[in-house]
């Protein structure tokens, strides 16, 4: 395969296009009638590759647009998307949304963010940095993943490696006069390996993403990684069932922190569907608890001057003294809670779960005897009770030493209990997520087992 792509960096005028369609659009849609509007409008590409074995399997390039309008006929609304930008695909958007609105029923919440609340501030974030891979390149990079755990003894198949490059223009405007522009990258090497010996087979993986693809360092290594958690996997046992102490390894212990962001969203709380109503202002963890929301973060992977509705993002305690300090919110579920928006519509960005000082070692040894998780599976989260229960694999330690790999098994709690008994977070930080947080150590849970 001898393809070869260059394709000349048009961000800067795909984002003019984009903001310039978007501002027409919302004209056109207040002269049809409607009180405001807005629109959200994207441009994604990428390059995907997939190989196995040394072979490649798949090759792909995207490009896809997306065109949202969303229109308010008082607090009456209607919304209509596209993926063709033409004229007459656009004019057709804003009259079905048009009559979508028409024949709502009202809304008293309804409208867009405040006006005073929109961003006028729009820092360079540093997170777009294109990657100019071509096939070629992208199937030699897979290759070294996967060979790069090929070669530990012990692995015995390969379920193969996967590089992506992606780009991303976005544009939000509204018809309070706000158009904001956002460009970003997000790059990816992946591989998942087999290891098997007389008591069976096991399958494990690893995977690296980053904004900028020269932070990926050694490809090779990515593959080593997943190669030894593979293989360390092997004579997986159950265990009987007991309450011990819980230590989870950073990749899993973020899920803990998406437990908390669901039980204080706006959507859960206006509708009473969360063992947290009614908590902020009140202790869920350690005094010595904290997280933060940092929204300006350099090259961070949900880095944004603005929310989805244009609002203004600014650095904010989610946690502080263990003491819930707000809750997450849009300006809908601020409204229907008789609150403000928080700046998170759309999401929240780049939480940082504050660490202690001990490194992974370090929190082994503070375990001393119980369960390191390493994967969770299967959905036993209750948002609305807070009851938790999760299968789960990992490592059995004792004395602070991993002795043997353990698998079949179940761990359990309530997430009011959970959360109170965290007992330490280690400095071993993931940074392959928005929500970054070291592992995280639980004083005793139930394992359920033979």
């Amino acid at each position: 395969m001898n393809q070869v792509v260059r394709v000349a960096d048009t961000s800067l005028q795909d984002s003019d296009r984009l903001a310039n369609l978007a501002e027409d659009v919302i004209r056109r849609a207040l002269a049809a009638g409607a009180s405001q509007a807005e629109v959200s409008a994207s441009i994604d590409t990428g390059l995907s590759v997939n190989v196995r074995l040394g072979e490649v399997e798949t090759v792909e390039h995207t490009r896809d647009r997306g065109f949202g309008l969303t229109v308010y006929f008082g607090q009456r609304k209607g919304s209509a998307s596209t993926a063709d930008l033409q004229p007459d695909s656009l004019q057709a958007t804003i009259e079905q949304a048009c009559a979508i609105a028409r024949y709502t029923e009202a809304d008293a919440f309804a409208g867009l963010a405040d006006a005073s609340r929109m961003a006028t501030e729009f820092p360079d974030l540093d997170l777009y940095h294109p990657w100019d891979l071509d096939v070629e390149q992208a199937i030699a990079l897979g290759i070294e993943v996967e060979q790069g755990g090929r070669a530990v003894d012990g692995i015995t198949n390969s379920d193969g490696a996967s590089v992506s490059a992606g780009q991303s223009i976005s544009v939000y405007a509204n018809s309070h006069g706000f158009v904001g522009r956002e460009r970003g990258t997000r790059h990816g090497l992946s591989v998942a390996l087999i290891a098997g010996d007389d008591e069976g087979m096991q399958r494990d993986y690893w995977y690296e993403s980053v904004r900028d693809a020269r932070r990926f360092g050694d490809a090779g290594a990515i593959g080593l990684k997943a190669a030894e958690r593979t293989v360390a996997r092997l004579g997986a046992r159950r265990l009987t069932t007991r309450q011990a102490p819980v230590l989870f390894a950073p990749e899993v212990a973020r899920s803990l922190i998406g437990h908390l962001i669901g039980a204080v969203s706006g959507g859960s709380l206006y509708r009473k569907a969360s063992f947290l109503v009614d908590h902020a202002g009140k202790q869920i963890l350690p005094e010595w608890f904290a997280i933060d929301e940092r929204p300006h973060l350099k090259a961070g992977l949900a880095s944004s001057a603005f929310d989805a509705e244009g609002t203004a993002t600014a650095d904010s305690a989610l946690v502080a003294g263990g003491v819930l300090q707000r809750y997450i919110l849009g300006s809908y579920s601020a409204r229907k809670l008789g609150l403000q928006s928080t700046g998170n519509a759309g999401g929240v960005h780049n939480l940082i779960v504050r660490t202690g000082e001990d490194d992974f070692t370090g929190m082994l040894r503070r375990l001393g005897t119980g369960l390191l998780v390493t994967e969770a599976m299967g959905q036993g989260v209750s948002v609305i009770t807070g009851d938790y229960s999760r299968g789960v694999s990992g490592f059995w330690v004792e004395n602070g030493e991993i002795r043997f790999p353990v698998e079949e098994i179940t761990i359990a709690a309530n997430l009011r209990d959970l959360y109170a008994n965290i007992v330490a977070v280690g400095n071993d930080v993931d940074h392959r997520s928005h929500v970054l947080t070291g592992s995280i150590l639980v004083e005793r849970m139930t394992i359920a087992g033979e």
